[in-house]
């Protein structure tokens, strides 16, 4: 299990670095809210379209949801990044930066629900 883990969390970080070095631009951390958005949106799709219904097995479910999304979601860089653009005086971005990834992040795992239940039904 820790060699899925190990394997996963590899993949989960280099999409992380790849969505958000591809969406980082000025000032606001773009990418960081991108992968934050997008990471919970599947993590909530998978978890209730394929593991409500048992749909996976164990080895998966520890590579995707342990390894993969814990190392493709970037709540800690969400933290220090809010926290340096509050350091650097610039409040209404730190604002902005919590609202999207605390507002549409939880909205995205609503949906991701919402999608995940109906396709798991199929």
């Amino acid at each position: 299990m820790v060699a899925y883990v190990a394997v996963g969390g590899a993949l989960g970080s280099v999409l992380r670095y790849l969505v958000s070095g591809l969406l980082t631009r000025g000032s606001f951390p773009w990418g960081t809210f991108a992968v934050n958005f997008s990471g919970t949106f599947l993590l909530a799709l998978l978890f209730f379209a394929f593991l409500q219904g048992g749909h996976l097995d164990a080895s998966l479910r520890v590579f995707l949801f342990i390894g993969v999304f814990g190392g493709y979601t970037t709540f800690s860089t969400f933290g220090l990044e809010t926290v340096n653009l509050f350091s650097e005086g610039q409040l209404l971005l730190a604002g902005a930066n919590v609202l999207l990834n605390a507002g549409l992040c939880l909205g995205g795992a609503f949906l991701g629900r919402a999608l995940g239940l109906l396709l798991g039904g199929l």
